[in-house]
């Protein structure tokens, strides 16, 4: 049993999306963590700011550490955060180097960074999700596009148009979709690194060239800190609302043709009480997915509220919210590909 849908061991198969998911995994995450470190270490070696003997040492921790995730659990219901326990791992697992590993960072570097990591992965599974969505849609016009339709507006019919036009109003806003994620495809989501308080203190005047190459190992964009200035995620969150709803648009319009007669859906939903049924259910979980995604993103705004150089309650807020936007628009993306492709008819018969 789940209290989240999206994890729901029976609703996941309606409302889920394992591969987006699974980017917000326990083993996802510690990997990205570790790949901040490792990275993190590097780039202060290069700079004389710890040996190359201990970046040597953190390079190869993710070939065999072990984490104690029970007693990572019991820390942050303490810490706030799974850093401070994790860094005591790491460090009793370094021995004697251990005591180089995440200088001059704090937790939220490490978090921020390391989801910038994951998101990175989830960036490349919606844009050829969209891609896929924008064929689906490209196909229903090459069968159907000539096929007249009536257009309707305020759900009242209006004129003549064709299942092309309809069609037509679907696609754009995928393809512009896309073109808002290639600058995070091309040019990468944004490294944190600011240290205690966002001025990188312990690194004095090597802060710059250690962030600029931290950026470039990781293959993220390079930019100052963002501990308390939260648009990225705002940004993303955004976006993602943006693809579900357009998504939500398409099939509400699905529901209502195939009311009216002039959408033919394949592979409808039963009823238990009417068999004859074939209930438009992939239609309508692209609303359910586009309503839901338009209620988090309030709240990722809500969470932009920082107080002063980091806010605790803040930054939480977006754990509880940013991972099932994300699955959600996963799960919006493919169940839009999956209903485009079962459409059997289009349009006044």
């Amino acid at each position: 049993m789940s209290i989240s849908v999206f994890d729901h061991p029976i609703l996941s198969g309606l409302l889920g999306d394992a591969e987006i998911a699974a980017q917000f995994s326990l083993a996802a995450e510690l990997s990205a963590l570790l790949a901040f470190e490792v990275a993190l270490a590097k780039a202060e070696a290069g700079a004389g700011l710890i040996p190359h003997a201990a970046a040597e040492a953190i390079s190869v921790l993710p070939e065999h550490f072990m984490p104690d995730v029970d007693a990572i659990r019991e820390a942050t219901t303490r810490d706030g955060v799974v850093i401070p326990e994790l860094v005591r791992q790491w460090r009793a697992a370094l021995g004697n180097q251990g005591s180089h590993i995440h200088f001059g960072a704090t937790s939220q570097d490490a978090i921020d960074t390391g989801l910038m990591l994951r998101l990175t992965q989830v960036v490349r599974l919606l844009d050829a999700r969209l891609e896929a969505v924008i064929v689906a849609t490209d196909a229903l016009e090459a069968r159907f596009g000539t096929v007249p339709l009536m257009g309707q507006t305020r759900m009242q019919a209006a004129i003549s148009i064709s299942v092309g036009d309809r069609l037509a109003s679907w696609r754009a806003p995928l393809v512009r979709y896309r073109q808002m994620l290639r600058p995070w495809l091309e040019g990468g989501l944004p490294v944190q690194f600011g240290g205690a308080a966002g001025t990188l203190e312990k690194l004095v005047d090597m802060a710059d060239a250690v962030r600029a190459r931290l950026a470039v190992d990781l293959g993220l964009a390079d930019r100052r800190q963002w501990h308390s200035q939260r648009d990225v995620i705002a940004e993303f969150g955004g976006l993602l609302s943006l693809v579900s709803g357009s998504l939500g648009k398409m099939g509400q319009d699905l529901a209502l043709m195939a009311s009216a007669g002039t959408a033919l859906i394949g592979g409808g939903g039963g009823s238990s009480a009417m068999p004859h049924k074939r209930n438009p259910v992939k239609a309508e979980v692209l609303v359910t997915l586009a309503r839901f995604n338009a209620v988090q993103l309030s709240g990722l705004h809500q969470s932009m509220v920082h107080e002063q150089e980091r806010s605790g309650s803040a930054w939480t807020l977006e754990w509880m919210i940013l991972p099932q936007m994300a699955v959600a628009t996963g799960a919006a993306l493919r169940t839009a590909t999956e209903v485009l492709g079962s459409l059997e008819q289009m349009g006044e018969v």
